[in-house]
């Protein structure tokens, strides 16, 4: 090998060696800051569906495996995971509720994830999405108040989607012209529903420590 190949190859491998480090550095810079971001969305979502929550704490018990089986039972396991569950506290450190974070694999757009808050009286506040990936003006309405407020406040088994205008507090009218979308939506709120009448019947209501 020429002396000229030599330091081309010397020079090629500097070049790669500094680029490397440079990426490095730029992932070290960034990784503590997109993590604060995911945290604060996910904080914030908490919120949106228990105001009047405190402070909330991981529940120690949570086993991905077993909201599975629960999941079965409900007949709502196909498509839907429970991803995780905390508990909102008051002030005093008595149970509010619970925020549960369900992925529903079969939307429009793919994937969604949403966290959901059921009080300790089963009674449904409402939910935040924290993922979705859907046609503007159509499945991304699934955000908007229109739609979302449906879920708000009420105490049902589970929750069907209608296409002719809901007639009860268990239907929910779909965005139109994005029925796969509101179907996966009200599914997700239905397993978050599912499992958090079975850590009710569970705790009675209490803090789990």
């Amino acid at each position: 090998m020429t002396k000229s190949r030599i330091k081309d190859a010397l020079i090629l491998f500097l070049i790669t060696i500094i680029a490397g480090v440079a990426l490095g550095a730029v992932y070290y810079v960034t990784k503590a800051p997109i993590a604060q971001a995911e945290y604060n969305k996910i904080q914030s979502a908490y919120r949106e569906v228990m105001p009047d929550a405190k402070k909330f704490v991981d529940l120690p018990t949570f086993k991905a495996d077993d909201t599975e089986t629960i999941l079965k039972k409900a007949g709502l396991s196909e498509h839907n995971t429970i991803n995780g569950c905390v508990q909102g506290l008051d002030g005093s450190g008595q149970l509010v509720g619970y925020v549960i974070t369900v992925k529903d694999d079969n939307s429009y757009g793919g994937d969604i994830v949403l966290s959901m808050g059921i009080l300790k009286d089963g009674t449904v506040t409402g939910y935040s999405l924290t993922t979705i990936n859907d046609t503007a003006g159509l499945g991304m309405k699934a955000k908007d108040e229109a739609f979302s407020s449906q879920f708000k406040n009420k105490k049902v088994d589970f929750f069907e989607v209608t296409k002719s205008g809901a007639k009860s507090k268990d239907q929910i009218d779909a965005i139109s012209g994005a029925t796969i979308t509101s179907k996966a939506v009200t599914y997700a709120v239905d397993s978050g529903i599912a499992y958090g009448k079975y850590l009710l019947n569970q705790t009675g209501g209490k803090v789990v420590k």
